[in-house]
C-alpha cells in the first residue's frame, strides 16, 4: 500500500479530511486535479459549528486572525431579520467572514506536520476497488494503491461518477451569476464593511454587495438575462455592467473583473456516501443552492464526521458499523440543508409572487422560537444524531463548559484537541477511571468540576464533539464504549 487513505481533492472538505486522518497517525495521500491553488474564493464564511468543530482541535485562532471579520448573526435568504445564534448555548454565536482560500491554505499548511503529501496537477481517471484495497491512476503516470479512498472532488465528482453512484434530485431553475470585482464609484447601496448580506429586489433583478479587502467586492446578481445564458458562457464586463446598472444607484461603475463564475440552485444528492472501500464527502456527495452559506460548512462537517471513523476502520478497532454510520448520520443532515436552501432559493428568486412570501418570512422571523429554528438549521447547531436513550444531550453536540481539572482551568474543546474519545466525569471522585484505561489511545478520561449542572455524572464525547453516553452515578459506560470505540485492548 501506498498509502492507508487516498484523499481526492483538496478543497475544505478534502483538507479538512486530511487533517483528521494525520493526526489519529494514519498514512494519507491528497491527490488534487488543480496544478495550484486557484487564488479565489466562492464561499465566503464559517458557520458556528464549524467555528465549533475547528475549536475542538484548536484551529479555530489561527483562523480567525486570517478573517475579514465577525458578524454577529446569520441570514435566511437575506431577510431583513438576523438570525440570532445566542439561544443555541454556544460560544461561538457569530459567523466568521473568511474567504475559502484561506481556510484552505491554513489547512494545507499542516499536512507537512503530518508527512502528509499533496500531489497537484494530476487528475483522477480511474478508481479500481478490489476488496483488499483501493488503486487509483491519475494523470501523469500516477498510481496510486491504498486501503481507502474518499472522493472530494466537487459537485461534477469524477470518483462518484466512476464508482457509480447516482446522484438523483433536480437541475437548477434560478440563475445566476457570482464575480469578484472593483469599483470605479459607488453609491450609498454599496457597503464599506463586512456586514450580512442583504437581498435587494429590484424590477426583476436580486443582487447582494459584500465588501472583501484591498478594494475588492463579491457582486452577486440574477435577472432576466442570466434565465437565458449556458452555464458555461463567459461573464463578460458588460454583462457585469447591466447588473449593476440595475440593480445599484447610477454612482456603481464597474472598474476590474477580477473573478467570475455562473451558478443555479440545482440539488442533488448522492444516494449513497460508501460504496465499498470508496466514500464521497462534501460536494461531491452533495450539491445546491449557495444559498445561507452552507456549502463549505457542510463539506468540513462531513469530513470531520468521517475522519475518526476512518481512521478506526484502518487501524482495526473500529466497531461493525461505525464506517457505515458515516453515511447513515451525514446524509439526513445534508438532505436538510438541500430542503431548506431551496426554500431560500425561492423566497430570493425575482419572481413577483416572492415579494409577499419574503414579507411573510420576514414577520415569522421576528418571532423568537422560529429565529432559533432557523439560526440552529443554517448555523449547523441543531445537528443531532440518532442515538438511543433519554438524556436531551445524546445525539448531540457537547456544550464547550468551562471546566477545573485539578487546579487549573480548561474547556470540554480543549480536552477534545487530540481528536480521541473523551469520558468527562463530574464531581472530585473518578468512578470510570479503571473502566476507560481499557481503551487506551482512542479514549481519554478527565474528571473536573464543572461551572454548571447538565445533568449527568458522566459523559461520553466522540471525537466530533458528540455525546454518545450520559450516566448517573452508579451507571457504567462500558456499552457505550463497545459501540463508539470497538473492543477494550485490555480488561
Amino acid at each position: 500500500m501506498d498509502a492507508d487513505a487516498i484523499v481526492i481533492g483538496a478543497g475544505p472538505a478534502g483538507l479538512m479530511l486530511a487533517n483528521e486522518l494525520g493526526l489519529a497517525g494514519v498514512r494519507t495521500v491528497v491527490v488534487e486535479r488543480l496544478p495550484e491553488p486557484v487564488g479565489h474564493s466562492k464561499a465566503l464564511n464559517l458557520q458556528p459549528r464549524t467555528a465549533e468543530v475547528l475549536e475542538l482541535r484548536g484551529r479555530l485562532d489561527p483562523l480567525l486572525g486570517r478573517a475579514l471579520g465577525r458578524l454577529p448573526a446569520g441570514h435566511f435568504a437575506g431577510l431583513p431579520v438576523p438570525l440570532d445564534y445566542t439561544p443555541w448555548d454556544t460560544r461561538h454565536p457569530y459567523q466568521v467572514g473568511i474567504p475559502q482560500d484561506r481556510v484552505e491554505a491554513y489547512l494545507e499548511e499542516h499536512l507537512g506536520g503530518y508527512g502528509i503529501p499533496l500531489l497537484r496537477g494530476h487528475e483522477v481517471t480511474s478508481v479500481e476497488d478490489d476488496g483488499e484495497g483501493v488503486t487509483v491512476a491519475a494523470t501523469g503516470g500516477v498510481t496510486l494503491r491504498g486501503r481507502y479512498a474518499v472522493g472530494c472532488d466537487g459537485g461534477r465528482s469524477t470518483v462518484r461518477r466512476l464508482i457509480g453512484v447516482p446522484f438523483p434530485g433536480r437541475d437548477g431553475r434560478i440563475s445566476a451569476v457570482v464575480v469578484d470585482i472593483t469599483l470605479k464609484g459607488r453609491d450609498e447601496w454599496v457597503p464599506s464593511q463586512w456586514r450580512l448580506p442583504q437581498l435587494t429586489p429590484r424590477q426583476g433583478w436580486v443582487a447582494m454587495m459584500l465588501p472583501l479587502a484591498d478594494g475588492v467586492f463579491r457582486f452577486l446578481f440574477s435577472g432576466p438575462e442570466q434565465q437565458t445564458l449556458d452555464r458555461d458562457a463567459p461573464v463578460t464586463e458588460a454583462e457585469v455592467s447591466r447588473a449593476l446598472r440595475a440593480t445599484s444607484g447610477d454612482g456603481t461603475e464597474l472598474g476590474e473583473l477580477r473573478w467570475t463564475s455562473r451558478f443555479n440552485d440545482a440539488a442533488r444528492q448522492a444516494e449513497r456516501y460508501r460504496t465499498g472501500r470508496v466514500l464521497l464527502a462534501g460536494d461531491a456527495a452533495h450539491v445546491h443552492s449557495p444559498a445561507g452559506g452552507q456549502g463549505m460548512n457542510l463539506g468540513m462537517q462531513d469530513a470531520f464526521n468521517l475522519g475518526w471513523k476512518l481512521a478506526g476502520e484502518i487501524q482495526g478497532w473500529a466497531p461493525a458499523g461505525l464506517l457505515d454510520s458515516y453515511h447513515t448520520e451525514r446524509h439526513p443532515v445534508a438532505a436538510r440543508v438541500l430542503a431548506h436552501t431551496r426554500a431560500q432559493a425561492i423566497l430570493m428568486s425575482h419572481d413577483e409572487d416572492a415579494g409577499p412570501l419574503r414579507g411573510v418570512f420576514t414577520d415569522l422571523m421576528r418571532l423568537p422560537d422560529a429565529n432559533r429554528y432557523l439560526a440552529g438549521m443554517v448555523g449547523g447547531l441543531d445537528v443531532r444524531y440518532d442515538i438511543p436513550g433519554e438524556h436531551p444531550l445524546l445525539g448531540a453536540r457537547m456544550p464547550d463548559l468551562d471546566l477545573t481539572v485539578g487546579d487549573g482551568g480548561t474547556r470540554v474543546s480543549s480536552l477534545l484537541h487530540g481528536g480521541r474519545g473523551l469520558l468527562l466525569e463530574f464531581g472530585d471522585e473518578p468512578r470510570h477511571a479503571g473502566t476507560a484505561s481499557n481503551w487506551p489511545a482512542r479514549v481519554d478520561h478527565r474528571t473536573a468540576r464543572a461551572t454548571r449542572d447538565i445533568g449527568a455524572s458522566a459523559v461520553l464525547i466522540r471525537p466530533d464533539g458528540h455525546v454518545c453516553w450520559a450516566g448517573a452515578p452508579g451507571e457504567a459506560p462500558t456499552d457505550a464504549l463497545n459501540r463508539w470505540f470497538g473492543r477494550p485492548c485490555r480488561e
